[in-house]
């Protein structure tokens, strides 16, 4: 199951960052938005937060449809009021484009992937 990440900013004030992970408390969240986030697919989704930075990752099943998800949330109205009253909290990413909110960020590293090489190679030395 691949694992997206993404980076948003909030606005650098101590009051709206309370604010906004309030919101996100559970039982705080609305059930519309946790129930459009389980329909387009998302089995989990989790939000960090350093300072000002957060950062959203998302597992979700092989051939998840991004496109539809934003489609059936700029078709849904208590959708549109959420990402309005969050809109009130953010700042958009300097390197964001037009009408990007949530950037998508690249991996650099997995040490997986780095213990492999490393096994490879290891094996390489031993013929």
């Amino acid at each position: 199951m691949p694992r997206l990440y993404y980076a948003l900013d909030l606005r650098d004030d101590a009051a709206a960052i309370a604010e906004y992970e309030n919101w996100h408390r559970p039982g705080v969240v609305w059930p519309e938005i946790v129930a459009s986030i389980r329909n387009a697919g998302i089995e989990e989704m989790e939000i960090f937060r350093s300072g000002n930075r957060l950062v959203m990752v998302m597992q979700v099943p092989d051939g998840y449809d991004a496109a539809g998800k934003q489609t059936a949330d700029a078709a849904d109205p208590r959708v549109h009021e959420w990402e309005q009253l969050m809109d009130r909290y953010q700042q958009r990413l300097p390197w964001a484009k037009p009408g990007e909110k949530w950037v998508a960020m690249r991996g650099i590293f997995s040490l997986k992937d780095a213990l492999t090489a490393c096994d490879a190679a290891e094996q390489g030395e031993h013929r």
